[in-house]
């Protein structure tokens, strides 16, 4: 098999243009489409035209919020280090990650926790609504359900997109029956490359 010819800077268009060919005639919300593209583009997976579910207008609302300069919590630094950094700067929004602090490992060790789940208490302690983008560990949902319902937190957005076995669909499905925003990758598939791709998917829009 020949390799193609490609200009660097023509990789992600003809990337683009192989994926909506594969895609054929479906249709998707225009809104809800630049987040699927940009998620199959990151892992070459088609499966996720249809694993990715959003809950009412939350792509308008996502983009809202990072217009007002929400900043992003991440679950891991891979899936920070993902973000587009000259996207977050238009709007001066903000990443962080909690999971190496020293703090969180003290805290998850003396409660008998997961370092995940004590770096969503870290953040609910900054005083800020917040994008979630969680794409390894169920356990940051639970947590992040159970805050939700007590009152504690209210994201601008959750990304629920964690790869694995143990609780992760369980947990991503706790996501969907909150009343706040949220982009859903449904199933055992995610990671946070796809954490990370729904996050340029939506700062590539402002």
């Amino acid at each position: 098999m020949e390799l193609e010819q490609v200009l660097p800077e023509d990789i992600e268009k003809k990337s683009f243009e192989i994926i909506a060919r594969e895609l054929g005639d479906r249709k998707f919300p225009p809104d809800q489409f630049p987040v699927i593209r940009r998620v199959i583009h990151a892992t070459a997976d088609f499966d996720y035209a249809d694993n990715l579910a959003f809950s009412d207008n939350a792509v308008a609302l996502a983009l809202k919020a990072l217009r007002e300069g929400a900043p992003i919590v991440t679950d891991t630094n891979m899936g920070k280090a993902g973000i587009n950094k000259n996207a977050l700067k238009k709007y001066k929004n903000e990443v962080y990650c909690f999971m190496a602090d020293e703090d969180v490992a003290r805290e998850a060790k003396e409660r008998g926790t997961t370092r995940a789940w004590a770096s969503m208490d870290k953040a609910a302690a900054l005083g800020r609504d917040c994008i979630f983008a969680v794409g390894n560990a169920p356990t940051a949902l639970i947590r992040l359900h159970q805050l939700v319902t007590e009152g504690i937190l209210t994201p601008l957005l959750i990304i629920a997109v964690p790869v694995g076995f143990v609780n992760v669909v369980q947990a991503k499905e706790r996501i969907m029956t909150l009343k706040v925003p949220w982009i859903v990758g449904k199933g055992r598939k995610g990671g946070s490359n796809v954490a990370a791709a729904v996050c340029n998917a939506l700062l590539y829009q402002l």
